[in-house]
């Protein structure tokens, strides 16, 4: 299933599409079904960081990653036990330049970002790593993931300090080092300019919307594979983001 960003654009913003979301993955039930098994069983498992943050008393933390459409990578953290809340956004570019459409031009410098914030305490830095490059993304795709194309939907991560800097390099070099892969991390360490919270409509999509196509086939295996690679982290009820109006 192929979707550029142009139709990817008109398909959101179709409340007739939404209508008809749900006959239509009934319809494809049973080959939805199937591709959610073979790429949950697809994932790669991965170690845990060798190097990670040190955890002192503080209970409230960000970090922000960007692995394709921020529908999926959202509904995956959301599923985290120690996190307390999951934003889609905008990051890497110019706050002018932070809206959907013209993000999707796929010049502005923007990635699809989410910015999670968690309790060290309860989960690590190096731990949400860990969950980014084995079930939120494939970090050997060079700027896509899946069927959407472009550099907004790379593979990055944007520290918040130097010890995340620190701890994704560090890992980073780990993974390829093991060749846990079957190529190299094309992930980006990139500096953080700032992260723009996405349009209301994009937030929580995979929560409020499971019957979606497009949710799915490319997100919901990935939220099963959390579960079967990370029971002792995965929530069953997702934390979402309060969204106003």
């Amino acid at each position: 299933m192929h979707t550029s960003s142009t139709s990817k654009v008109s398909q959101r913003r179709r409340s007739s599409f939404f209508r008809l979301a749900g006959c239509v993955a009934i319809a494809a039930g049973v080959f939805a079904a199937q591709r959610i098994a073979n790429s949950a069983e697809a994932m790669t498992k991965i170690p845990a960081p060798a190097h990670d943050e040190s955890v002192g008393s503080v209970h409230s933390e960000t970090a922000v990653f960007a692995g394709g459409c921020f529908w999926g990578v959202q509904g995956v953290f959301e599923h985290v036990r120690g996190v307390k809340q999951v934003a889609s956004g905008y990051t890497g570019g110019a706050a002018g330049t932070a809206q959907y459409e013209t993000v999707s031009e796929g010049d502005t410098g923007h990635a699809e970002s989410v910015q999670v914030t968690y309790d060290p305490t309860q989960i690590t830095y190096g731990r949400l790593l860990q969950i980014f490059f084995s079930v939120a993304h494939d970090p050997t795709e060079l700027n896509y993931q899946g069927p959407d194309h472009g550099t907004q939907y790379r593979s990055a991560i944007f520290p918040a300090n130097p010890e995340q800097r620190s701890v994704a390099q560090s890992y980073i070099a780990q993974l390829d080092k093991a060749h846990v892969f079957s190529g190299p991390i094309v992930t980006r360490v990139e500096d953080f300019k700032g992260f723009y919270p996405a349009e209301s409509y994009h937030q929580n999509f995979l929560a409020l919307h499971p019957d979606y196509p497009y949710i799915v086939i490319n997100d919901l295996p990935k939220v099963s594979g959390l579960k079967r690679m990370f029971p002792d982290l995965y929530r069953n009820d997702p934390v979402l983001l309060k969204v106003s109006g």
